[in-house]
């Protein structure tokens, strides 16, 4: 036996590693949240207004720092662990800049919510749901996004040029003269509709109902007769 096999066997490793879990902050939130959608009416009533409580799939709405602390450190933990469980090329890695990346904080938080239900669930459904979409789309949103940027080291933003322009004054200036362009247009046309400015009192006139044809005169003027030289009043 080789010294590499007796180390093997002295010091095993799991096949896979579980699921990360978060802190105390983090389960918190997800208890008031279960709280808002199954609890007693006083519990619900107790939490206040649920529009306001954090959701940790939506790290800007975690606004305590002990709780902003708990979500950073589980979501490099359930980085650590994709990269271990779920990637074997180099190109399907999440980078270790992640949280320089706004677009992949978001996602990280999402997919780690999905895959904490799934694993909580009674059932796989969820689970291969999990496997069959959320992850697989991820990758490729993540690789068509990222491309060979961050392959080394963090590149700085390629799209930060094009952002500095969109907020010039300039520009700034450009959008809101057309936002205020297209709302006096939508206040003209209001105007228009509630208030039409008719030309004068419609033309009534007379159809036979024989023949289709359409009388000249008004309705409500004199007939006209007719002899055998002519009309006559």
């Amino acid at each position: 036996m080789t010294a590499e096999q007796q180390t093997r066997r002295a010091a095993p490793a799991l096949m896979v590693f579980p699921f990360p879990m978060p802190g105390d902050h983090v389960r918190l939130a997800y208890r008031e949240l279960h709280i808002a959608i199954n609890g007693t009416e006083e519990e619900k009533q107790a939490l206040g207004n649920h529009a306001l409580l954090p959701r940790p799939w939506e790290p800007a709405s975690c606004l305590d720092p002990d709780l902003r602390h708990d979500l950073w450190e589980w979501l490099e933990d359930v980085v650590i662990w994709l990269n271990r469980e779920y990637t074997w090329d180099v190109s399907g890695l999440i980078p270790s800049c992640w949280p320089l990346h706004p677009h992949l904080v978001h996602e990280i938080a999402v997919l780690a919510d999905q895959r904490r239900r799934a694993g909580l669930a009674m059932t796989s459904d969820a689970l291969e749901e999990w496997h069959r979409y959320c992850l697989p789309a991820f990758n490729d949103r993540m690789r068509n996004r990222l491309r060979a940027h961050c392959d080394d080291e963090h590149k700085t933003w390629p799209a930060k040029p094009r952002h500095n322009e969109h907020l010039a004054e300039a520009s700034r200036q450009r959008r809101e003269n057309a936002f205020a362009h297209d709302v006096d247009a939508l206040h003209l046309g209001r105007r228009t509709i509630e208030q039409p400015e008719l030309p004068g009192h419609p033309r009534l006139v007379e159809v036979d109902l024989n023949t289709g044809e359409i009388r000249d005169e008004p309705l409500g003027a004199q007939p006209h007769t007719r002899t055998a030289k002519g009309p006559r009043t």
